[in-house]
Formats: C-alpha cells, structure tokens, sequence
C-alpha cells in the first residue's frame, strides 16, 4: 500500500525528473525489464517483469493498488547492475494480474508466487515483499518454505488490525464504487491531492493504477485488515530476514515495523522516509533494498542456479 505524500514534492525528489513531451504520453519513464505472460498450470496466466540472467534469484511482491512497474521501477536497474536476476509478478487484481472468479485471499497470492517460482525455475528464491507483498511474501514462506532463500521485508508489519486501519478497510466498499465510476479521473484526482501535478510521468502512474480491478483492490484491502500473522511468524524463524524500516511512515507505523522484525530475529536497516519513499529516488530505499540483499548473499544464502 503507498500514500502519496500531501505536499508538493521538490523535482529533485519526487516524479518529474522523468518526464518526456507530451503530458499525455504514457509511456513508462524509465527502461523496464521484459514483461510476459508466465503460464501456471491449474493457476493461470501471470505477468511478469524478468531481467533474465543466472544471477540470484530476487522476487519483488508490490504493493496495495499499485501495480509492479511503480512499486518497483526505481529498483530494477540497480538490482539488474548488481547481477541479480530480477522477477517482478503482478498480484491478483492489480496491474496486469490474474482476474480471478474467487474472491481475493492472501493465500491464493502466495500460492500463486510459488507457482510462478516453480515455472521459472527460481526454487529458491529471495523474496522482498514491500506492504501488502510483506503478508504475501510471509504466506509464501510458510505455504512453500523450500521456494524462499531468504526475506526482505519492507514498511510492512504482521498485522494490521488496529482502529485506524479497520476504519479504512471498512470503507473499501466506496471505493471500489468510486473506482468503477471513475477509473482513471479517480486516480488524476489523487495524484493532483497527493501534490504530483499533470506530467508525463502521471499520465504513465494514472494509465498504470486504473489497470487494476476495482473489486479485487477493494478485496485486497479488507485482506489487510484482516491479517495476522503473529500466532505463527514463528515457523518462519530460520530463514534469513532483514526488515527494511521507513522511519517517518504514518501508513504502516513503525513500531509495527521493528515488532515485525523482532518476531523474526531480522536485520533491520532504517530510511528515513514515508510510505512513499520507495518512488522517490533521493529516499535512500533503493540503497536499503540493496544493501539487504548483498548482506544475505554474503551469508551465502542458497539461490537459484
């Protein structure tokens, strides 16, 4: 899940130094991987974003409502230089993901994740999980222990129920109204909230979250509000963990954050940023990101051939 921040951002940090033309164009603003269509048998078909390569195999879980390629675009040149082999899947409902005819649950997400790790010939894999991909890569683990060399975790937390967070999930039902009614101005209307102005890149950001289900984001929401995964994060013990904690975060408070790496004996590397930070490339997340993972290669963590 990113809250967009509730001030204009300076050029230096924020979108717009990526920009192209045209205000309308809704091209991406940086370089992706290859994007394909991974088909799962008995699963269906996901889409992913793969750098290829034979490097450690690095799984990257988004977000709530945002999609792969903006949880991540920052991410993927620097992970691709340091010689990983970088897979990107869109989860269920969002982006380019699977629309399922069941009713969105976690469980299916990480499921799905092992199937795409077993197709890919990744088994095992490290798997960084940022907000809702914290709970799908925490399933994972524990659904498919023998696909995950290792976790990083990040503003995340392993449950999400407190009053503030059921107030919001109880009102997923306006918004996947609001979503439905209005797909892609909802999201103009938000960027403009959030202080990101017209610009090529939010015509790319817009163009990218309205791919999303609005029934299956709206689902994914209630899903947060439900999760826990405080009786059991022990059975993952034992895996290598690291938490990557946003200091300055009001959507995922940060005592729920280190909570989340003291359950899990993790390594913790601290930004000083909000839940944004990861779109922002002065935000130091990517060097966090980064750094984690070559803590645990170091530690010679198994990894796919």
């Amino acid at each position: 899940m990113l809250r967009l921040p509730l001030r204009p951002l300076r050029p230096e940090e924020g979108l717009s130094d990526l920009g192209s033309s045209s205000t309308m164009a809704s091209d991406p603003p940086v370089e992706l991987p290859p994007g394909r269509l991974v088909h799962v048998r008995g699963r269906g078909e996901f889409f992913v974003r793969d750098t290829g390569g034979w490097g450690p195999a690095v799984v990257l879980l988004h977000g709530w409502m945002f999609p792969s390629d903006l949880n991540w675009f920052r991410l993927y040149a620097p992970l691709a230089a340091e010689g990983y082999r970088v897979v990107a899947i869109d989860c269920r409902g969002h982006g380019r993901g699977l629309r399922p005819v069941a009713t969105f649950r976690f469980e299916d997400c990480a499921d799905d994740v092992a199937g795409v790790i077993d197709r890919l010939e990744l088994k095992p894999a490290v798997l960084v999980g940022y907000s809702m991909g914290g709970p799908i890569a925490q399933l994972t683990a524990r659904r498919h222990r023998e696909h995950v060399a290792g976790l990083v975790l990040c503003a995340t937390a392993h449950h999400w129920g407190d009053l503030r967070m059921k107030a919001l999930w109880n009102a997923m039902g306006g918004l996947r109204l609001f979503l439905e009614l209005f797909p892609r101005h909802s999201w103009r209307w938000a960027l403009r909230a959030g202080g990101f102005p017209d610009s090529p890149t939010t015509s790319w950001v817009t163009t990218e979250l309205a791919r999303g289900s609005a029934l299956d984001i709206a689902e994914a929401g209630r899903e947060l509000g439900r999760y826990d995964s405080r009786p059991w994060i022990h059975e993952l013990l034992g895996i290598p963990a690291t938490v990557v904690v946003t200091t300055r975060d009001t959507a995922v408070l940060p005592v729920k954050q280190y909570q989340l790496a003291a359950s899990l004996k993790a390594s913790i590397f601290e930004v000083a940023t909000d839940h944004s930070g990861i779109m922002l490339r002065s935000s130091g997340f990517c060097e966090a990101i980064v750094e984690a993972l070559g803590g645990m290669i170091d530690q010679q963590v198994p990894v796919a051939a």
